[in-house]
């Protein structure tokens, strides 16, 4: 069995700590259960295909479409205040601190960065809310080249590839403290709802041990101060019911987004996916 935290190493800093903190939780489980290293380039959806999750962070939108799904083991709770104590999040929607851009509906006519198609914080929490302020059509010029991870996409608006982007809030806060170089440069304009957090899950019913080693780590002396630099409060086991929701605002942007023009120009990583209207 193996345990990755790839969704959210967003350095090399933090995933260092999250291989202890994994490492930690296993230890304090007496479970043998091995950390599993598979970094970019390799496809993230190969990894949420694997029979042999323990302990595998997934993005919360292809886990509310899995068939079967994979198992619940538990779900961080980010420590910043912002988070209010709660397995939640959102994707702040960013721009270059010296640009005009003021509001979302200023970056309209620009280009915006996604990562993949199938990323709830990256793509589709976007698609969701901009149905809601969308005023003109096609939204922006262009949608550019996927960026993968929530670096590329900060990366993308930090060089000028793209006007805007949307960011996983708790990947932005682990940014903010190991990537101030990059963060420093950029200023949120927009928020989307939010919604349940990315899940730590495992490929069948997972170990009742692992699990209470998740939700107690937070009161494990040697565990707690990795805990405190990966920005987390503690660990909650989630409902699983509430990532349905995920599933059907996909449906309904999708929808949408299909009948109005996202974009003057998709990549084709997008247009061939989401079939978005032109």
């Amino acid at each position: 069995m193996i345990a990755n935290a790839r969704m959210y190493s967003v350095s090399p800093e933090t995933a260092g700590l999250w291989r202890r903190l994994l490492t930690a939780v296993i230890d304090h489980a007496g479970l043998d259960i091995r950390l599993l290293e598979h970094t970019e380039p390799a496809p993230i959806d190969e990894l949420w295909q694997r029979p042999d999750m323990a302990a595998v962070f997934m993005c919360g939108l292809p886990f509310s479409r899995a068939e079967p799904q994979p198992e619940l083991m538990a779900a961080p709770v980010p420590a910043p205040a912002d988070f209010r104590g709660l397995p939640e999040y959102w994707s702040a929607l960013v721009v270059r601190k010296d640009s005009a851009f003021q509001t979302i509906e200023d970056t309209f006519g620009g280009r915006i960065a996604l990562t993949v198609p199938d990323s709830q914080s990256g793509c589709m929490a976007a698609l969701y809310y901009l149905r809601t302020v969308a005023d003109r059509f096609p939204l922006y010029r262009e949608i550019i080249a996927p960026q993968t991870t929530p670096l590329g996409a900060l990366a993308a608006v930090v060089d000028g590839i793209a006007d805007v982007a949307p960011i996983d809030s708790y990947a932005y806060c682990l940014l903010q403290r190991y990537r101030w170089d990059l963060t420093s440069q950029v200023r949120t304009v927009a928020r989307t709802p939010r919604t349940p957090i990315p899940p730590l899950v495992a490929s069948r019913p997972g170990s009742s041990t692992l699990r209470a080693a998740f939700l107690e780590a937070d009161r494990v002396t040697g565990i707690a101060p990795l805990m405190a630099d990966l920005l987390l409060e503690r660990f909650v086991m989630p409902d699983p019911d509430t990532y349905d929701a995920l599933r059907l605002n996909r449906a309904a942007s999708l929808h949408y987004w299909r009948e109005h023009a996202l974009a003057a120009v998709v990549h084709p990583a997008f247009q061939s996916t989401l079939h978005f209207a032109s």
